[in-house]
C-alpha cells in the first residue's frame, strides 16, 4: 500500500474545514440589492394606491360634492353654486319645493349641473343655465312686453330668486334661472325652488357679460361644480 505524502495529507485536511468566509465587500452588495428589491416593491405599491385613488376621484369628478349621504326625507337645505366669477350660495325650499329640491338634488349627484355654460343672460332680468339654445320662456316674456309695474309682485319672484323651467317629468334636463330683478309673472313660467343668500355681486357680475342679439354670452361663463350643504 502506498503511502500517502504530507502534502497530500495537508491537502485532504483543508478540503474538510468549513466554508470559506464571506467577504465585507459581497455582504455590501447582497444589503444593496435587498434594499433596492425593497425600495422597488415600496414604489409600486405607491404607484398602484395613488392610481386606484385617482381612479376613484375620477369617479367621483363626476358627481357634485355633498356633505354626507343624502337620505329620502333628509334634503340638504343649502347648494353653492361655483363658477369662475366666485361662488353662490343658494337656500333651497325643500319644504316648499320638496319634489323640485329633490329633482335637483338628484341631477347634483349625476354631475349634470358640472360644465354647464349659462346659456342666456338678461340684465336686470335673469341668467339661465342649461337647456336648449333657444331662449324659451324669457323670450316669450320679452316678447309679449310685459310691464312689470302693471303685476302684483309675488314674494318669491324677487330678484335673485332660484327656479327651473316646468319640465315635464319625462325631461332629462334641468334648467337653472336666477332672477336678477323681481318678476311678477314669473310663476308662469318657472317653479321657484330656492333663493341666492350669499353672492349676490357674482350674478350681477354675471349680468354684466357682453351678449349677442339673443342673449347669448359672447365669452364661456358657467358651473364648475356644486356643494350640497345640510347647514352653513
Amino acid at each position: 500500500m502506498a503511502r500517502i505524502k504530507p502534502q497530500a495529507l495537508l491537502l485532504q485536511s483543508k478540503k474538510k474545514k468549513g466554508p470559506t468566509r464571506i467577504s465585507i465587500a459581497t455582504i455590501v452588495m447582497c444589503n444593496l440589492i435587498i434594499a433596492l428589491v425593497a425600495l422597488s416593491l415600496v414604489a409600486t405599491y405607491r404607484y398602484w394606491f395613488r392610481r386606484s385613488l385617482d381612479q376613484s376621484g375620477s369617479e367621483l369628478s363626476n358627481r357634485e360634492d355633498f356633505d354626507g349621504f343624502v337620505k329620502k326625507g333628509d334634503l340638504p337645505g343649502y347648494a353653492i353654486l361655483n363658477t369662475p366669477k366666485g361662488p353662490i350660495t343658494v337656500e333651497l325650499f325643500k319644504d316648499g319645493s320638496p319634489e323640485v329640491v329633490d329633482r335637483f338634488i338628484d341631477f347634483c349627484q349625476k354631475g349634470h349641473f358640472k360644465g354647464m355654460s349659462f346659456s342666456h343672460v338678461i340684465k336686470h332680468y335673469i341668467i339661465k343655465g342649461g337647456g336648449s339654445q333657444g331662449l324659451g320662456a324669457a323670450e316669450d316674456w320679452i316678447s309679449k312686453g310685459k310691464l312689470r309695474s302693471q303685476l302684483v309682485t309675488s314674494p318669491k319672484n324677487e330678484a335673485f330668486m332660484l327656479g327651473t323651467t316646468k319640465a315635464r317629468p319625462d325631461n332629462k334636463e334641468f334648467e337653472l334661472v336666477i332672477t336678477t330683478a323681481p318678476i311678477p309673472d314669473l310663476n308662469d313660467k318657472l317653479i321657484v325652488f330656492g333663493r341666492v343668500i350669499k353672492g349676490e355681486e357674482v350674478v350681477q357680475e354675471i349680468e354684466e357679460v357682453d351678449t349677442d342679439e339673443h342673449y347669448r354670452p359672447k365669452s364661456s361663463v358657467g358651473i364648475t361644480g356644486v356643494i350640497l350643504k345640510h347647514e352653513i
